[in-house]
């Protein structure tokens, strides 16, 4: 095999893509409410920060059920 060949993986590897989810969407309008928040109103600051926080925490817990789902061998 040259070095310019595609190291091919084992049969039966697969890669793990997680699926859709609105989660980045809602930490991102967080984050731009957090913005605009420090320079605008404070119930908008907090309301951002509480999103982020919810949201994250949210993701988080998602991403862990997800991986305890994998095969053994799919960790990492």
């Amino acid at each position: 095999m040259s070095p310019l060949d595609p190291e091919i993986p084992p049969t039966g590897e697969e890669i793990h893509l997680p699926g859709p989810s609105i989660q980045p969407f809602l930490v991102a309008l967080g984050v731009a409410c957090f913005i605009v928040g420090l320079t605008w109103k404070t119930w908008l600051l907090i309301g951002g920060a509480v999103l982020v926080i919810v949201v994250t925490g949210f993701w988080i817990r998602d991403a862990r059920r997800e991986l305890d789902s994998l095969p053994i061998e799919h960790r990492h």
